[in-house]
């Protein structure tokens, strides 16, 4: 089928007024469209698939019912609006999604009037949302509609908890689509549900309760309280004849639901019958992810990211990996895995990342050994502090950028007491493509000030094996691994488990012109660029592998600030308050004033793109760092 046929309906729509202008019954058609050029889009482009493909029909809906951008639709995480970005004005422009200088990987304001919010964390649309609803009613913009689209999985998180109990003693018209892809909500059966939608979205029916409780209280008859108690009673009457019960109702939510969030004209019924009701509301629907593409309705979890795919056939287009290195999330879950095998104490805690961090090879061999907690990364730090507390040993694996999350929980729960939890923060520094609400920058940087904490960050897969194996040794207290996505550089990772004294670095090369200390995966980048550095100038460069940021090795700060006047630090973190930082501090509290350059991230958010460009932006690349060495070769002329 040719272009122009295939997509007939989409091509004619530049936004969402476009759509508005077609019939119900073409709705169907479009929805098709718009599953097929994501499809094809992703295919060649990879990005996240399955939940886009899932909530197509949904999409679709929404825009057609509300008046965006003037109403708003606040996406939870992100992974599932791509078709939103096609439907609003980025048909042309989606094959450069998560490109360097491309549309962004999630939702933003700062590319569309038709995004409401900053997405990319989960857990937070119920919040914004209900934000933005108080404000439309405070600033007198009473006609506009607000939508929180939140999934099953995001649900579990607490501030999607905190926004429902808000929003049920707020005053406010928010609407929240929860949508179940997962089966996280039970299905209610039998003709008595459909019964009871039917009802429920019937605007007869809810336009002459509204109009009766209004004329209850204007004669006095009806109290804010007493209305209230009959909304509650009416909920119960609707629990015992549905034979279900639900948590929406039971905080003075009104639900609705459960729908076929693939029946598209049944969707806009209901939205158009729901929208303008008064007072905060939610509707479940059952979703399939990877509605559409048979290979990811059988395998979601494969076909949430899945690269680069053949799109007739399904087969995922994989690079050969013989003879390269692991990635580093591979090290840590069969690392893991070994420890655990000696140390009976050693339990796994992942907030819904068992895949993304290689847990899944302690759950595959030791099911009663892990925890997925869902997403909800400050009650996974808590949690392995309850654990630590009374005699097991968590290694609780968290994505650096979401760890931010779990900031309180880690000072309060874990680092106060100092007990013995291993923090793994996988993906930190910068992580590509998913861009700032993912990149890992801040860590060593907000970590670093925190008493009782051991905070160290591996330069290649081995002192990775020994960095865990040195946490769950007694009586280390509470410690934190850092490392970054995607390949280490060692094909022979598998070495000995050996302590690691805490709180000292190492000497990599010796040196007599200039030190450089470098911390983490980077020192591998820069150990290149000292090469190039020395070949060029003529100088002669140390290389230390600092290894810790918390404690710091002053012994080998001692030594450096003795031996040198021109001192660089390296880093993948933020250049406020990170290692470099911290070098500073201990050098003028000491009383030593070399030249000291640190190089690290930029205080501003990394843009998206692949990883080497965005280090090659950063100056952070072998050729940027070896340029900066180069300007302290030449000060030590001076």
């Amino acid at each position: 089928m040719q272009e122009n046929t295939r997509y007939s309906l989409l091509k004619s729509i530049d936004n969402p007024a476009d759509l508005r202008k077609l019939q119900p019954g073409q709705l169907p058609e479009l929805c098709a469209e718009l599953r097929q050029d994501i499809i094809d889009e992703v295919s060649r482009n990879p990005g996240h698939f399955g939940s886009s493909l899932g909530v197509v029909e949904l999409t679709v809906a929404l825009h057609y019912v509300f008046n965006t951008p003037e109403d708003r639709i606040v996406w939870d995480v992100g992974h599932q609006a791509y078709g939103h970005k096609i439907l609003t004005g980025r048909r042309e422009a989606f094959s450069t999604n998560r490109k360097l200088g491309g549309i962004r990987p999630f939702p933003s304001p700062e590319e569309s009037e038709y995004d409401a919010f900053v997405c990319g964390h989960a857990s937070n649309s119920i919040s914004v949302a209900l934000g933005m609803s108080v404000a439309a009613e405070k600033c007198g913009d009473k006609s506009r509609r607000v939508v929180a689209v939140i999934g099953d999985g995001a649900m579990s998180g607490g501030l999607a908890f905190e926004g429902l109990n808000n929003a049920s003693s707020t005053p406010n018209n928010l609407l929240i689509i929860l949508n179940d892809n997962d089966m996280a909500i039970d299905r209610s059966v039998g003709g008595m549900k459909q019964l009871l939608v039917a009802l429920n979205t019937s605007s007869w029916y809810n336009r002459f309760r509204y109009e009766v409780s209004q004329k209850f209280m204007e004669w006095g008859w009806l109290t804010t309280s007493m209305k209230k108690r009959i909304l509650r009673f009416n909920n119960s009457l609707k629990s015992l004849f549905s034979n279900q019960q639900n948590m929406f109702e039971g905080m003075d939510i009104r639900y609705f639901g459960p729908v076929d969030g693939h029946d598209v004209k049944k969707l806009v019924r209901v939205l158009r019958a729901i929208k303008d009701m008064e007072g905060p509301k939610l509707l479940h629907i059952h979703t399939v992810k990877g509605k559409g593409f048979k290979p990811a309705e059988q395998a979601a979890t494969v076909w949430h990211a899945p690269g680069i795919f053949d799109k007739e056939t399904g087969e995922r287009i994989v690079t050969d990996t013989e003879g390269m290195p692991p990635l580093y999330q591979d090290v840590f879950g069969r690392t893991l895995l070994e420890l655990a095998r000696q140390n009976p104490r050693i339990v796994g805690v992942t907030p819904a990342m068992p895949s993304g961090c290689s847990m899944n090879i302690l759950m595959k061999a030791m099911p009663d050994r892990d925890f997925d907690v869902g997403i909800a990364e400050g009650h996974a730090v808590t949690f392995s502090a309850g654990m630590a507390k009374d005699g097991l040993l968590p290694f609780c694996n968290i994505y650096s950028s979401f760890m931010q999350r779990a900031y309180d929980n880690l000072i309060h729960d874990v680092a106060i007491l100092g007990l013995s939890v291993v923090l793994c923060l996988d993906r930190a520094g910068l992580v590509g493509e998913d861009g700032p609400t993912h990149h890992g920058v801040f860590d060593l940087a907000y970590l670093r000030a925190i008493p009782n904490l051991t905070v160290a960050s591996p330069m290649d897969e081995h002192e990775l094996r020994r960095l865990m194996y040195t946490a769950q040794l007694p009586d280390k207290g509470a410690f934190v691994i850092r490392y970054p996505r995607g390949r280490g550089v060692k094909v022979d990772w598998a070495c000995p488990l050996e302590e690691v004294p805490v709180g000292k670095g190492r000497l990599l090369k010796e040196g007599t012109d200039v030190a450089v200390l470098t911390i983490g995966p980077l020192g591998n980048v820069a150990a290149s660029a000292i090469k190039r550095a020395e070949t060029e100038s003529g100088k002669s460069f140390a290389h230390y592998d600092m290894r810790f940021v918390r404690p710091l090795d002053t012994d080998l700060l001692r030594e450096v600030a003795l031996r040198f006047q021109q001192i660089v630090t390296i880093e993948d973190g933020t250049l406020k308050g990170g290692m470099g930082t911290a070098v500073l501090e201990w050098l003028t509290d000491e009383g030593y004033h070399p030249d000291v350059c640190r190089i690290g991230l930029p205080d501003k958010f990394v843009e998206h793109g692949p990883v080497k460009e965005l280090y090659r932006l950063c100056g952070l690349d072998e050729e940027g760092i070896c340029r900066t060495l180069l300007k302290q070769a030449k000060a030590t002329n001076a």
